[in-house]
């Protein structure tokens, strides 16, 4: 019985952990988005480099919930 308890609570642990991972990785997606619109909304005209540097930024923030997926159990 105290096995399976602890192979459970190891398994809640994985799943908390992935979760975690997606929300930290949804907010800094989220937090480049609007750095992104913000600077463009000030100087358009450099709205190429801003977008390159955002998807950049975007992928990897996403970087960290592929970490936390993987690697937890």
């Amino acid at each position: 019985m105290i096995e399976i308890l602890a192979e459970t609570v190891v398994n809640i642990n994985g799943s908390i952990q992935g979760a975690l991972g997606c929300f930290a990785a949804a907010l800094g997606v989220a937090y480049v988005g609007a750095k992104a619109v913000e600077a463009v909304g000030r100087n358009p005209g450099a709205s190429g480099k801003v977008m390159t540097l955002a998807i950049l930024g975007m992928a990897l923030a996403e970087a960290v919930a592929f970490y936390a997926l993987f690697l937890g159990k």
